[in-house]
């Protein structure tokens, strides 16, 4: 398998290239639009979060304390939110659960990115638009 990438580390691309491991904090609700059933998730590792799109049957499969194995996932947009996601190519698997160190700032889904001026076909941070996710509201 491919080197873990910590959550802290990852950038928006359009290939399937994220090998990650995280847990799941909370899961929002399942919508259906038809054809296709999504759920919204905020996890997290020991460096950040990250929101995590589901589809289809990863929606029932995973539940909040689930620790998580991607392969060969995608940080990219979808419908113009930032998500880690397994997409076609990927597989996310549960490999345990609850026991797992996290933080949930920053949020690598909060993220302002802009093109690198030096390299326009990779992505570097301009600004934080919130610390936290602004989907799933830290408790006060």
């Amino acid at each position: 398998m491919a080197r873990t990438l910590p959550l802290k580390d990852i950038v928006p691309a359009a290939t399937n290239t994220v090998n990650t491991k995280f847990i799941m904090l909370e899961k929002g609700r399942i919508s259906e639009d038809g054809k296709e059933k999504t759920c919204l998730a905020l996890v997290a590792d020991e460096t950040a979060a990250v929101h995590f799109q589901m589809w289809g049957s990863e929606c029932e499969a995973f539940k909040p304390g689930d620790i998580l194995r991607l392969s060969n996932g995608i940080f990219s947009y979808h419908k113009n939110n930032l998500v880690l996601r397994a997409g076609k190519r990927g597989n996310a698997e549960k490999m345990g659960e609850f026991t797992m160190l996290f933080v949930e700032t920053p949020n690598m889904s909060e993220i302002r990115w802009t093109r690198d001026p030096s390299n326009p076909k990779k992505f570097i941070q301009e600004s934080v638009i919130s610390p936290h996710s602004q989907i799933f509201k830290p408790l006060q």
